[in-house]
């Protein structure tokens, strides 16, 4: 008798632990509870900085599972019943829309709200370690979900700064599928309009995806002119400087993501990009409606302890010193309050996810600014813009509440701080 309920139990555990049965396919109803996953290739290893990135993704999981495949109708959240970000409840939001166009849903519900943002033109390139093979195929199961246009995919593998036929391969953590997912997503959510260049790196080596940067920067640029957005980041290092270069093609703004701990990562620490930082999205948890932005309190931001302060800083010198301060401008990226993302994992699984961290911040506002049309032909020239109208509440929405940084010694005030930069965004104007 006991070797059968012991048998028996052990059929009940392979059972509810099964990738094909039991609690991994909750799917059709996720729970409502959930805990915060940080992919490995998120996690920055001793001695990285200088030589190896890591990504900038935090993931909310429910505690019964993943969410899986099921979907609501198109330009629905995949699963009812969350207040997690779509497309047009981030239109909403951000005023990527116009608010007089019926019908128009002021609370921002994801739920209700359906009026995506539309625009875009040029070249948008996503830099990535590794090759993820279904990218394609999930940006057009995202668009397909949220109503967007059909994409304007290239995918191109880079052999140091020139294309190559060979796959970088995959990445073994599951992390970098992800990011690209995320990346290629948001950007076209953002700017639907615009070409989408998927450049593809050998691995996370830092070598590798500078090489990649350059290559993207000659695809937007011989594309009209656009953005190169870098999720990935690693710690500063002396010798940064010296790479700040590989940001500079004309007719190219650069993005970086800030970081998702307290502190300064690089490349968003150099002068030639826009440095990309987090927020965190609060809503009313009963109705969905939006009610207040306010700082995350685990994204990166700070003064370089290498850079010097550029040009275009001059009119925060009171607050950055010196030396280069960052974000410059702000995104929802707490994975609390994150997006919806479709990915074909090898690792995690294949369906739905909400995705956070600032990895989410640097593709998404880059579709913002590729959205406004005016294509500058620098970051510098990008970021001195920002700074001129860091004041003016038509160009940002100035983030005053909450706390950030190291020890969480940071505060939002009015104008620019060290948690949110200049704030978010609001709409297409000042950028």
């Amino acid at each position: 008798m006991r070797k059968i309920f012991v048998y028996t139990l052990c059929l009940l555990t392979l059972f509810l632990l099964s990738p094909t049965t039991g609690l991994a396919q909750t799917a059709n109803a996720p729970s409502h509870t959930g805990h915060i996953m940080i992919p490995r290739s998120s996690i920055a290893q001793p001695d990285d900085a200088g030589v190896n990135a890591h990504t900038n993704i935090r993931m909310w999981v429910p505690e019964n599972g993943q969410f899986g495949r099921a979907a609501q109708p198109q330009e629905l959240p995949p699963f009812a019943g969350f207040f997690f970000e779509t497309p047009a409840s981030i239109a909403c939001v951000y005023h990527l829309v116009n608010e007089n166009a019926p019908p128009f849903d002021h609370s921002c519900n994801p739920n209700v709200t359906t009026q995506n943002p539309t625009g875009g033109g040029g070249a948008i390139a996503l830099v990535e370690a590794f090759d993820d093979q279904t990218a394609a195929a999930d940006l057009a199961t995202f668009s397909a979900q949220f109503g967007l246009p059909a994409a304007n995919l290239t995918i191109v593998f880079a052999n140091g700064t020139q294309p190559t036929m060979t796959s970088p391969g995959p990445d073994p953590s599951g992390g970098s599928e992800l990011e690209t997912s995320l990346d290629i997503e948001w950007a076209h959510a953002m700017a639907p309009n615009a070409k989408i260049f998927l450049v593809e790196a050998k691995n996370l080596g830092l070598g590798n995806l500078f090489n990649a940067a350059i290559l993207a920067s000659r695809l937007v640029a011989a594309n009209g002119g656009g953005e190169v957005s870098m999720s990935f980041g690693t710690g500063e290092f002396t010798q940064e400087t010296e790479f700040d270069v590989d940001f500079t093609t004309p007719g190219v703004v650069y993005f970086a993501s800030a970081g998702d701990s307290p502190g300064v990562i690089y490349p968003s620490a150099s002068p030639n990009v826009i440095s990309a930082g987090g927020t965190t999205l609060s809503r009313n948890s009963t109705t969905g409606a939006f009610e207040l932005e306010n700082t995350w309190q685990d994204a990166g931001g700070g003064p370089s302890q290498v850079e010097p302060r550029p040009a275009f800083q001059n009119i925060v010198r009171s607050v950055v010193g010196n030396f280069r301060g960052t974000p410059d401008l702000s995104f929802d990226s707490n994975p609390n309050t994150g997006v919806w993302v479709f990915d074909s994992n090898p690792v995690f699984g294949t369906g739905w996810f909400v995705v956070g961290g600032t990895s989410v911040a640097a593709p998404a506002l880059a579709g913002i600014v590729n959205a406004a049309g005016r294509f500058r032909t620098s970051s510098q020239a990008e970021n001195t813009e920002i700074y001129n109208n860091v004041f003016d509440p038509a160009a940002f929405n100035d983030i005053q509440f909450g706390t950030c940084g190291l020890n969480i010694g940071s505060f939002a005030v009015f104008g620019w701080d060290f948690c949110t930069g200049v704030g978010s965004d609001r709409g297409y104007f000042g950028k």
